[in-house]
C-alpha cells in the first residue's frame, strides 16, 4: 500500500494547553525562525502572544501520529472585535469600508507551520476547516494582514509593484495603510514589471489567497517588531467563481 502521508485534525482550541500549543509553534516560526518579537512575547517559556489571543479562536492543525499541533490559524469574527474594540490589523489599516459594509466580516492572522509540514497537506486541510468555519458563520468577507520577510521595501518592489498593479482590490473592500504608517506598493510602473521573478518572491499564503480570487489593500506596512512587510488581504466569497469556491471548500 502506497504512503499516504500523515493524517490531521482540524479543531478550535479549547484547553489552555492547546492556547498555549499554538503560541508555542507561533514563537518557533515568528521569533525563532523569522526574527520577530514583540512586548508579551514570553522568550524563557518560548511563546509568542499579544493582547487580543484572548478573544481570538485559535484554529489547529494536530498531527494525529504524534499529536503535536503543527499549524495554527488565528480567527476573530466581526462581532467580537466590536466588543474587543477594534480588529487587530487597525493598528496598521483603516478598515472603514469594510466596517461600514454591513457584511459578515473575518479577521485571519497568525498563520504558519511547522517546517517539517510545509508544501504537504497540512496548509490544505487548515483551509478545509477555515472553509467549513466561515459557513457554519455565514461569514462574506475574510482578510487579514499577510507578510513578506524582511523591512527592505526596494528588495520586495517586484512582488509588491506586482500585487498593486494587478490585485488591488475594488472600491468597496479598498482598505488603506494608515496614513502615519503608509508604504505605497506602487514602486515600479507596469510596465517594468516581470510577474514570474515577481511571485518567486511572494509568499505561498499570498499566492494561495490571489488564486482564490484575492485582493490586497491599498499601502504597505512596515512592521519593525516581526521585520516584516505586511499587505492586507480581502477575499470575499461571494465573488469566487465556481473553480475557486471547489479549491477553498476542498471539493
Amino acid at each position: 500500500m502506497p504512503d499516504k502521508g500523515p493524517s490531521f485534525t482540524i479543531k478550535l482550541a479549547e484547553t489552555e494547553a492547546e492556547l498555549l500549543a499554538a503560541q508555542r509553534l507561533r514563537y518557533d516560526v515568528f521569533v525563532r525562525e523569522l526574527g520577530g518579537g514583540g512586548e508579551m512575547v514570553d522568550h524563557e517559556a518560548g511563546l509568542e502572544k499579544d493582547r487580543f489571543d484572548p478573544f481570538f479562536d485559535h484554529m489547529l492543525a494536530r498531527d494525529d501520529s504524534t499529536g503535536e499541533v503543527v499549524g495554527v490559524y488565528r480567527l476573530l469574527p466581526g462581532g467580537r472585535a466590536a466588543e474587543l474594540g477594534q480588529f487587530y490589523s487597525e493598528d496598521e489599516y483603516d478598515l472603514t469600508v469594510l466596517k461600514q459594509s454591513g457584511r459578515k466580516l473575518l479577521e485571519l492572522g497568525r498563520s504558519c507551520l511547522h517546517p517539517d509540514y510545509r508544501g504537504g497537506t497540512a496548509m490544505y486541510h487548515l483551509w478545509n476547516g477555515l472553509a467549513a468555519y466561515v459557513a457554519e458563520r455565514d461569514i462574506e468577507v475574510l482578510f487579514g494582514v499577510a507578510s513578506f520577510h524582511g523591512n527592505d521595501v526596494q528588495k520586495l518592489a517586484q512582488p509588491l509593484s506586482m500585487l498593486h498593479h494587478n490585485h488591488l482590490a475594488p472600491p468597496d473592500l479598498r482598505v488603506q495603510a494608515q496614513p502615519d504608517v503608509f508604504q505605497s506598493m506602487n514602486l515600479l510602473p507596469s510596465d517594468e514589471l516581470d510577474r514570474r521573478a515577481a511571485m518567486v518572491q511572494v509568499p505561498s499564503l499570498i499566492k494561495a489567497y490571489l488564486r482564490l480570487g484575492g485582493f490586497v489593500g491599498e499601502g504597505a506596512f512596515i512592521d519593525h517588531a516581526f521585520n516584516t512587510t505586511d499587505v492586507c488581504l480581502i477575499l470575499d466569497t461571494a465573488r469566487m467563481n465556481e473553480r475557486q469556491r471547489r479549491i477553498y471548500s476542498g471539493a
